[in-house]
């Protein structure tokens, strides 16, 4: 594990140790963070803990047209209970990833200074929201980073049952449509698994992101602002009923 000053690089990826953390220390400040997500690095921590930099071997990632929906969450997407907006409540998402989690007892990784961080990266046009809304009030959504044509994704809550499932198809379904090629889901679980995302080796993983991402180490553009089309205009489900194969 690396010690890492508010200036130092991010060492290889490849020297993670075997659960894949990598660094201890540095910042949270965008510049860091857009290094991090292009090298394939995101930061996990507990609080009290320092910053926690961890690159994981295999990569749990979802190709969009790779997208398993079943027919009980067809049928709900079909029915149109949910509406879906895209940046329309950054905010009131990521603090209620963090609410929830604390709510049921399972602790959260999203500080103050994390939600800050990401509240920051959102304002520069990277970070973005997915929202499920029912009876116009906010029933579940997610957030995450999109850079070049990969998204990354943070975290999801849910409020009503299927309203965050339904968020992530309609994504999928955008980013599909808009020349993204890979989902960063970063670790396995069986709800990911059942969207039918998959674990490649963490090479992999780093070969993908030198392909489709920007190589420069300004802020890099994204196809995101054809998704929301423009002032985030919402969706009813009902209009996103397309199964990818």
């Amino acid at each position: 594990m690396f010690i890492l000053d508010p200036h130092d690089p991010f060492p290889p990826p490849e020297l993670a140790g075997q659960g894949g953390l990598l660094a201890v220390g540095g910042d949270l400040s965008p510049e860091r963070l857009i290094r991090a997500y292009k090298k394939g690095i995101f930061p996990w921590y507990n609080p009290g803990e320092p910053i926690l930099w961890w690159s994981p071997d295999p990569r749990c990632v979802l190709e969009p047209e790779c997208l398993h929906i079943s027919r009980r969450l067809m049928r709900t997407i079909r029915q149109g209970r949910f509406i879906v907006t895209f940046d329309m409540a950054f905010d009131e998402v990521i603090t209620s990833c963090a609410a929830l989690r604390l709510t049921n007892g399972t602790g959260t990784w999203l500080t103050p200074e994390m939600i800050l961080a990401y509240k920051r990266l959102h304002a520069l046009g990277l970070a973005h929201s997915v929202e499920a809304w029912h009876e116009n009030a906010l029933a579940g959504g997610l957030y995450g980073i999109a850079l070049g044509q990969v998204f990354f994704g943070e975290s999801m809550f849910t409020r009503i049952q299927d309203a965050s499932k339904v968020a992530f198809v309609t994504l999928v379904q955008g980013l599909s449509a808009h020349g993204f090629r890979l989902i960063d889901c970063q670790v396995r679980s069986d709800h990911l698994l059942s969207f039918g995302a998959r674990e490649i080796p963490r090479e992999d993983f780093q070969s993908r992101l030198h392909d489709l991402l920007p190589g420069s180490t300004s802020l890099p553009p994204s196809p995101w602002h054809h998704i929301i089309h423009g002032n985030g205009q919402d969706h009813r489900c009902r209009r996103h009923t397309r199964m990818s194969a």
